[in-house]
């Protein structure tokens, strides 16, 4: 059987994601893939990294046959290789495509593609039998070079936060974690028998957030809704305990959220979630908007942790950003969407926002878009400044409106914790790490790295404990 070729070219500055799924995609179109690194003459102010470099990078990818640096057109490249097969990203789909006429001419196929996420069996064999690594965090040191961002300035912003205040509004959650002992399987019904043997509560949702901010040294206010009910009790004194200045509105026809996991031998077997998700009376509403008022008093950063159960309406949302604007608050959000069903787009005029892909999909309506596409079109929806887009295990995507003085628009920053313990609440330490640094002073690089690390310390241990300044300080440490 004759060789089936597949070309895709472009700059490849840095290897993110986005670009891995694309090469995986084009790996399975034919039997041989083909990459063109744009050489820097032809990248021009594109490449930000040196043409061997990014030929490198790419070179280290199984799927990738060959590489080489492309230094003419890629029309005139398609025109001498005669490929079987193009293969770009998804948002050239609408642009002009000089290579279409090329492959016109000789039976040729142009084929667009944001590629999907999957793992094969092979990425999970070759993590089973890689060395361990028994200090699990690794700092990001080719990303710290490419923004000459030094240990000590990381060092010099985590200890500004203790300067700082934040107000944190959005849904409190209580994770209560059941231990079991698995007894069998059921003889009356193919159901799995446990016992319970030990039950653990945190604060979590925007509680955790709030939580996070206080561990770091920074003053923290936290504005939320409980019901009338034993875990509101738990959830002041945990608080209190924290160090979390908390204002709480009570609705006596919900209950407090809280979200139960079933666990055997370190796997979660079942959640059960007590909560509402409507929308707050309009008297709460008012209500809130007054406790709001109250808290961002000289505050220097305001963090909407939405979780979409009732709390934060549309006009509520709109009201709170007017007067944090009004005083000159850093503005941030996160509005997650797992189990139900949130808009990050409705957090407009944002300095920054931490969506998930899937998060950034439904909240631009748009599920073909290569990841870089996405976050610009999402940052625009949002009229955000900056945009970090969690990719869970493959690390996080920077992208950023204009940055005075930087040629930089995306760059990645990959998982740093290579042996994950829980992954529940990594978001939440990112979001507000990476806004405290940025109230702090960092620029948007500064603010995801130590937004990265805040991450990865969070995901080294089971349940939502809050994040300690000694804790990045340990682990930024020459």
């Amino acid at each position: 059987m004759s060789e089936k070729i597949v070309l895709v070219s472009g700059n490849f500055n840095v290897l993110h994601p986005g670009h891995l799924r694309l090469l995986r995609f084009a790996s399975e179109c034919g039997t041989r893939l083909v990459v063109a690194v744009a050489s820097d003459r032809i990248a021009g102010k594109a490449a930000h990294v040196p043409a061997d470099l990014r030929l490198e990078s790419v070179q280290s990818i199984s799927q990738v046959s060959e590489a080489f640096i492309m230094d003419e057109p890629v029309a005139d490249l398609v025109a001498r290789l005669k490929p079987d097969i193009v293969v770009k990203g998804k948002e050239h789909e609408s642009a002009d495509n000089p290579e279409l006429a090329v492959l016109d001419s000789y039976g040729g196929r142009l084929l667009f593609s944001s590629g999907e996420s999957w793992f094969s069996s092979a990425d999970l064999l070759n993590k089973e039998i890689e060395p361990i690594n028994f200090s699990p965090i690794g700092l990001p040191h080719d990303y710290l070079g490419r923004h000459h961002i030094s240990l000590a300035r990381l060092r010099e912003l985590v200890n500004k936060f203790a300067a700082r205040k934040v107000c944190v509004v959005g849904d409190l959650i209580i994770d209560e974690y059941i231990t079991c002992e698995p007894l069998g399987m059921s003889r009356e019904d193919p159901t799995i028998v446990v016992s319970p043997i030990d039950t653990t509560r945190f604060v979590g949702g925007a509680g955790i957030v709030a939580a996070h901010a206080a561990g770091m040294g920074a003053q923290a206010e936290f504005v939320s809704l409980t019901g009338a009910d034993a875990v509101r009790s738990y959830a002041l004194g945990e608080l209190r305990r924290m160090n979390v200045s908390a204002h709480m509105l009570t609705d006596d026809s919900r209950p407090t959220t809280l979200k139960q996991r079933y666990r055997c031998h370190g796997k979660s077997m079942l959640r059960v979630s007590h909560l509402r998700q409507d929308a707050i009376s309009t008297q709460l509403q008012e209500d809130l908007l007054v406790l709001m008022e109250k808290a961002m008093e000289g505050a220097d950063v305001l963090v909407f942790s939405d979780f979409n159960y009732g709390l934060l309406p549309q006009p509520v949302v709109d009201r709170i950003t007017d007067m944090a604007k009004a005083k000159g608050i850093l503005l941030a959000a996160d509005s997650q969407s797992s189990s139900q069903v949130g808009d990050i787009t409705r957090f407009r005029g944002m300095d920054l926002v931490t969506p998930t892909e899937h998060e950034a999909r439904l909240g631009a309506r748009n599920m073909d878009a290569g990841l870089v596409v996405l976050a610009e079109l999402l940052r625009g929806m949002a009229d955000a400044r900056h945009v970090l887009l969690k990719m869970g295990g493959e690390g996080m995507l920077v992208h950023v409106g204009k940055q005075p003085g930087s040629e930089w628009v995306t760059d990645r920053v990959g998982a740093l914790n290579v042996a994950p313990r829980d992954v529940a609440g990594a978001g939440d330490s990112l979001l507000i790490a990476s806004a405290l640094a940025l109230a702090s002073g960092a620029d948007i690089w500064e603010a995801a790295c130590l937004g990265a690390l805040a991450a990865a310390v969070q995901v080294g241990r089971v349940g939502n404990v809050p994040i300690q300044a000694e804790e990045l300080l340990r682990e930024l440490q020459p």
